[in-house]
């Protein structure tokens, strides 16, 4: 269960998000869709935490920005896996419509970090 309002660190959101949505790919059934899916998001779920973390670490603000970029893509993959649980209808329906929610939160943090970031650089580069 994810409580982003308890949760105020983006890393430690990224990390509840990838153990949220890595239940629920664990008690997905054991069939050959649900099997992929599982592998899919659970690949593409918890790769967000790690890239932040390297880019809190960043060599530059362009490496920043790359690194930021991969995470919002791999935050965009992860919601792609989601939705398509919602629409076979496999696996809790609460569980995975609470990871869209919070995915979707990510999202929109992600995409303004970005810009934020492109325009300091601009900023600086001036």
């Amino acid at each position: 269960m994810i409580d982003a309002a308890r949760v105020y660190d983006l890393e430690d959101r990224l990390v509840a998000l990838a153990a949220a949505t890595c239940r629920i790919a664990a008690e997905l059934p054991s069939d050959r869709v649900a099997g992929h899916i599982a592998t899919q998001l659970t690949r593409c779920c918890t790769s967000p935490a790690a890239n932040y973390a390297e880019a809190r670490g960043a060599e530059s603000r362009r490496d920043f920005v790359h690194k930021m970029k991969v995470c919002l893509k791999e935050l965009r993959e992860t919601m792609t896996w989601l939705k398509l649980l919602r629409m076979l209808e496999i696996g809790q329906p609460e569980a995975t419509e609470e990871a869209i929610g919070e995915t979707d939160e990510l999202i929109a943090i992600f995409v303004t970090s970005i810009a934020t970031a492109r325009r300091n650089d601009k900023r600086r580069g001036s």
